[in-house]
């Protein structure tokens, strides 16, 4: 006979677990029952069911849920971000006006005059400006320009392109023709080969500082260009070399590859390496300030005794300690943040210098006879990085020389950032607690101080030229604007502000715009002013967006946007330059399969795209229509700073004639007003007296007395 067939529930094996000891069964009580049938049971909290499920189920169905929950959370977030996008105002997109193709990815690039400067892979190439056609190139192997730099000199350009070993070149672009002048920091032994940090020009071109790195060192190189010498030796070549040997000539489509057997003779330039031009001459070497250690001296007369310059006392240089004070400091301090110094310490990196070349001005005594021509550059600003000094150095000295600073500005908090205006005129110091300073060095005084809100940090200063708003448009006035300045401030937490200065009339900051806590793919990760445009910034965000922003309103007026095959992952690293004479400017196309990837023998797409502002309808009228003359101001009372100085003191003085007769006026009335006043008191007091005196019983009648009085206004009167 056969076993019967087993259940479902029979065939699960559960573990049985055998007690020792005698069974004891518990005696039944009435506690026990169950005070509810088992038919008239209804479940009143639905999870109950779940958590009568056995593991592992139970787990399995809570990880469910919650996954399920959380998609559900994702997908309403999305949709409300899409509903908000449909509902939000999009500016006007432009595409580009012209796409330029390219052989190499540009890693950077540089505007001067009417070329266009390129850094790629083995050297650097010359675009003209307006129809994108290669005019010039410097090639040399393995040498991958990074950062170029191209100062306008007049007629002339001066191109600094720094490799990615850190070596600096100078060129000299002339009439279409390219000539070496230096290799500044490149030396045989590789092991003692320094880095350039970072350059500056001086205003016109005489000066140039170069902030180099090396073996756990820094150190800023200034030196005096002979610019005047080199006009001269480019007009009238000696070539030093083998006149017949050929020089090599470069082809203008740009998508050809420039090669040696590839030389055609159509409108061309050439690069010069057999003409030799005189070498920048080598002025000073700047270093660090040495950290503040303990000295020798044992009383202050000492001290005194043996200074021989006071100038740098009370300005936070020549501090002479001693060495058992520094040793007492030090163990207080390591007393009280005993905790925080137990930890690793990690190296500190090596400090970095941001410098600029100022013009002759009242802020900086200089002798007379170190006072060079106006518009040249006399002194070299600089501030180290977690110093609190601003020093001033003389550019008119020799090697033989002491390199000394000629000044300091001590401020109360390390200097994050500087900048300089275009003109040179407007210095603005910002520290790293959030406050800055605004010089105007022409007059020598400061415009004032502000302040950003709080949590906001200073990262860079964009100075905008000084512009008004006329009749709702903002306009460039003819004339120069003297004490009056505007800046605008990118902070470190992506909101930008719009710092204003006038005179002798306090600062005033606006906030433009705030990082986006609804958008964050918006943040702003670069500024740039926009010359040709009055009031308008480029603002470039993280997800690829280009829009330009006019700060008197403030507002986005357009954007602007490369074609959809080039769209931008974020985070964005921007390569783009703005022109300072043209309405316009290039913004390097980076595709997304870029980075994805690195097969050489693909068909990249490296483009330059090319935005003109007069080619598009909304800015057509602000590009042409961007200037005001000083007649159409005088007109116009609304801007009484902007007038000529007889023409204010005129206006001063028929304004204040008009004053003084409404203030006649006004004194008539006021005249008039005060008799009928006094008219008025003593008719009450003539009745105050009669009726104040006793009748026949000696007191006052109540009938006859006065009603309370009331103030008397101009109505009453």
């Amino acid at each position: 006979m056969s076993s019967p067939k087993e259940s479902p529930i029979q065939k699960m094996r559960l573990p049985v677990y055998i007690r020792k000891g005698p069974l004891e069964v518990p005696s039944p009580s009435e506690k026990d029952w169950s005070k509810d049938d088992e038919e008239d049971y209804v479940l009143k909290d639905p999870d109950q069911e779940l958590d009568s499920l056995p593991q592992p189920y139970r787990m399995i169905n809570k990880l469910v849920n919650l996954l399920f929950d959380r998609s559900w959370e994702i997908i309403e977030k999305r949709d409300a971000e899409r509903e908000a996008e449909r509902s939000r105002v999009q500016p006007v997109v432009y595409p580009p006006l012209l796409e330029s193709k390219l052989d190499n990815i540009p890693k950077c690039m540089a505007i001067s005059q009417d070329y266009v400067f390129i850094g790629e892979a083995n050297g650097f190439s010359i675009y003209n400006l307006y129809n994108a056609k290669r005019v010039g190139a410097w090639e040399k192997v393995k040498v991958d320009v990074t950062s170029i730099w191209a100062t306008d000199l007049g007629s002339e350009v001066l191109i600094a392109p720094v490799d990615e070993t850190g070596i600096i070149r100078l060129f000299y672009y002339y009439k279409e023709s390219l000539f070496l002048i230096k290799a500044i920091n490149e030396v045989e032994d590789a092991s003692k080969q320094t880095t350039c940090v970072k350059m500056a020009v001086s205003l016109g071109g005489d000066f140039a500082a170069f902030l180099l790195q090396g073996a756990g060192d820094v150190w800023l190189d200034v030196y005096k260009l002979p610019k005047d010498t080199w006009l001269k030796e480019v007009e009238y070549p000696q070539l030093t070399a083998n006149p017949k040997k050929k020089v090599r000539q470069l082809q203008l489509n740009p998508t050809d590859s420039v090669t040696p057997d590839n030389l055609e003779t159509d409108v061309c330039t050439c690069f010069k390496g057999d003409v030799k031009l005189s070498l920048p001459v080598y002025i000073m070497k700047i270093k660090p300030p040495k950290p503040v250690t303990g000295t020798t001296f044992k009383s202050p007369l000492e001290v005194f005794a043996k200074v021989e310059d006071c100038c740098g006392l009370g300005s936070g240089q020549n501090h002479f300690i001693k060495d058992s004070q520094w040793e007492q400091h030090e163990a207080i301090f390591n007393a009280s943040y005993k905790k925080y110094l137990d930890g690793e310490w990690e190296e500190e990196p090596l400090s970095t210098a941001t410098f600029h070349f100022l013009l002759p001005s009242s802020v900086i005594p200089m002798p007379a006879e170190a006072r060079g021509p106006s518009g040249v550059a006399c002194v070299l600003g600089i501030h180290w990085t977690g110093s609190h000094n601003f020093f001033f150095y003389s550019l008119h000295r020799t090697l033989k020389d002491k390199v000394d600073p000629e000044s300091v500005w001590p401020c109360a908090a390390p200097i994050a950032v500087s900048s300089l205006s275009c003109s040179g005129s407007y210095l603005v110091l910002a520290c790293d607690d959030g406050v800055l300073t605004l010089w105007d060095l022409q007059k020598g005084f400061p415009l004032g101080v502000v302040a950003l809100s709080k949590g906001c940090f200073c990262q860079s200063i964009h100075f905008l030229k000084y512009f008004l708003v006329h009749k709702g448009q903002n306009v460039y006035p003819e004339f120069p604007m003297k004490s009056r300045m505007k800046c605008v401030v990118l902070c470190t937490d992506a909101s930008l502000h719009l710092v204003e200065a006038e005179g002798t009339q306090g600062p005033a900051i606006h906030v433009l715009a705030e990082r986006s806590v609804k958008y964050p793919n918006e943040t702003i990760c670069a500024v740039a002013p926009v010359p040709a445009l009055p009031g308008m910034v480029l603002i470039f965000s993280q997800d690829g967006s280009v829009r330009l922003m006019d700060v008197a309103k403030p507002q986005i007026a357009c954007a602007f946007a490369p074609p959809r095959a080039y769209c931008l992952a974020a985070p964005w690293n921007p390569v783009f330059v703005v022109s300072s004479h043209h309405p316009c400017f290039l913004l390097r196309g980076d595709h997304p399969d870029e980075m994805e990837h690195t097969d050489a023998s693909r068909d990249t797409r490296n483009s330059i795209f090319y935005f003109s502002f007069e080619t598009y309808p909304l800015l057509e009228n602000i590009s042409r229509n961007c200037t005001i003359s000083q007649s159409d101001l005088a007109a116009n009372t609304a801007f009484p700073q902007t007038l000529p100085l007889e023409k204010r003191c005129e206006r001063f003085l028929h304004e204040g004639f008009l004053n003084l007769e409404k203030k006649l006026v006004k004194e008539e009335e006021h005249w008039t007003r005060l008799r009928r006043y006094s008219l008025l008191l003593q008719k009450r007091i003539s009745v105050s007296d009669a009726t104040s005196s006793p009748g026949p019983s000696g007191k006052v009648s109540a009938s006859r007395q006065l009603p309370p009085r009331t103030p008397c206004t101009e109505g009453t009167l």
